[in-house]
């Protein structure tokens, strides 16, 4: 009895061994060079222990490889992908390929039953879908358009310095937390330009709208473990889908659009203008062309917000870490704002032509990017060739792997890629060579390029403005003095976070 049971066990044990490992020869069979693969986690070690960040495992592929190869075959978990290691491939991808990557892996993972609102986000949506509602969207974020709030973004700013000289009144040897700080900046000014409301961040007594704002970006266990499940067995995802936006914060957001459209189309019946042209103002004319009902208007607006919070205040953080661990960097700064305040402020036209704030901005992005990498997914099959390897197929539905961040600290395209140096930015057009050549994608590129990319740059610079004219930056001592990312967090965050010793000047 016992030898029988002891067989079946280890019949039971070879049979789930074979499963896991069955499709282990995907990309040998295709001729696709690449490391071996370990059981349950493939090519990304730290997948349940996570005590390292992926983007680091993904690294030493790329390191590995690069020289050789275009392109290499890995798995996450026990799901195929593709690694590119050549950042010419990765322009083809985003770019003169777009046609055959035209969407995101993440679309395979949501629906609109699951996530009503992140499925209807420009990111997640598919084919002409995603074509039609970035149409509808991108007049909403023109030049016109946010130059038309950017007064709202200094009053804003206003706002922030005065909370920065309360927190340095009450003293504190712990000092400001950055992150913190900015996402305060961010969903105040966020809410006010998208939906004319008061986040009121900066007060004792915050609205709802702020605790929402961070319970959005605070994902529970169950978010880890969908793509755990899915990773090691793809064909749940056609079973299971992903809420990325919890219900609570859904129905919370649906509220409070609610409560915006209504009090915006009473103040038009009333025969009252608003002060300014918005981006609530844009959307509701929108949804009177498309007939949408306020959850569909919440879909349209949520685009500008979810854009606009977490990601935004990620990059005000970081340079406002960069600009504190440099202090000669933080001067010629000053100097470049200093020149052109004009009543403590600086006109918008300016704004975006200062060179050395534009260069410290970039520099932080390519230290620093808030997507380390992007997965796309093949929507039409294509052959592409591998340096000394064989030509190969991709076939449709193969998720594709960019690693942005491995391009921007590879020495090859930028020597001593862990310094911040933001002269590399100075050159006329050097962003956009950077682009160009593939070795710098901070917004991404081609037709899917970030959409609230301008509206984004425009808060990051004005509240730069704001702090550095009026406070010198140091770094407080808790704060680590490497660049080691957090490795539980999926947009990019210092391990330990970021806290700051501001000084009035």
């Amino acid at each position: 009895m016992v030898l029988i049971t002891l067989t079946l066990v280890s019949l039971a044990v070879g049979l789930l061994y074979a499963v896991l490992i069955w499709n282990y020869d995907y990309w040998r069979k295709r001729g696709v060079p690449g490391p071996k693969p370990k059981l349950l986690c493939g090519n990304y070690p730290h997948m349940f222990t996570l005590k390292r960040h992926a983007i680091y495992d993904l690294n030493d592929i790329y390191r590995q490889y690069k020289h050789k190869y275009d392109a290499v075959g890995i798995f996450g978990s026990r799901s195929p992908q593709l690694l590119v290691v050549n950042p010419e491939l990765a322009r083809r991808v985003f770019v003169s390929n777009f046609k055959n990557f035209h969407d995101n892996e993440i679309a395979k993972n949501i629906d609109e039953k699951t996530d009503f609102i992140f499925a209807n986000n420009p990111f997640s949506l598919t084919g002409e879908k995603w074509k039609n509602r970035r149409a509808d969207v991108t007049p909403g974020l023109t030049m016109g358009r946010i130059k038309t709030v950017y007064p709202v973004t200094n009053k804003v700013c206003q706002k922030l310095s005065e909370w920065v000289d309360k927190q340095l009144r009450l003293g504190s040897s712990d000092g400001i937390d950055a992150k913190h700080m900015s996402l305060c900046f961010t969903s105040e000014m966020v809410t006010d330009c998208v939906l004319g409301l008061s986040a009121e961040s900066f007060s004792d007594k915050p609205t709802p709208i702020m605790a929402s704002i961070k319970d959005l970006f605070n994902q529970p266990w169950t978010f880890v473990l969908f793509f755990v499940l899915t990773s090691t067995f793809p064909s749940l995802s056609h079973l299971i889908k992903l809420r990325f936006v919890p219900l609570p914060v859904e129905r919370f957001f649906v509220d409070l659009m609610g409560n915006a459209v209504e009090a915006r189309r009473a103040q038009q019946s009333a025969g009252k203008q608003f002060e300014r042209s918005d981006f609530l103002d844009y959307i509701l004319q929108l949804g009177e062309k498309r007939k949408l009902d306020n959850r569909q208007l919440l879909a349209y607006s949520m685009t500008f917000l979810l854009d606009g919070f977490e990601t935004t205040a990620t990059v005000l953080a970081h340079m406002l870490l960069n600009l504190g661990r440099n202090g000669e960097a933080q001067e010629l700064l000053r100097e470049e704002i200093r020149a052109h305040l004009q009543d403590g402020i600086i006109n918008f036209e300016k704004l975006n032509d200062l060179p050395y704030l534009d260069a410290c901005l970039q520099e932080t992005i390519r230290l620093f990017p808030p997507a380390f990498m992007s997965n796309k997914l093949c929507t039409e099959s294509i052959e592409l060739p591998n340096k000394d390897g064989p030509n190969f197929l991709v076939e449709k539905g193969t998720t594709v792997v960019v690693p942005h961040y491995c391009f921007m600290v590879d020495e090859d395209f930028f020597p001593d890629p862990q310094s911040f140096q933001p002269e590399r930015f100075l050159e006329p057009d050097a962003a956009k060579t950077f682009r160009e050549r593939g070795v710098f994608m901070g917004f991404g590129d081609g037709p899917r390029v970030c959409i609230g990319m301008r509206f984004a740059t425009a808060q990051i610079k004005a509240a730069i403005v704001e702090l550095v004219s009026k406070f010198n930056v140091k770094i407080n001592a808790k704060t680590r003095k490497d660049n080691e990312f957090d490795p539980v967090q999926f947009i990019s965050g210092l391990q330990g976070g970021i806290w700051l010793d501001l000084e009035k000047l």
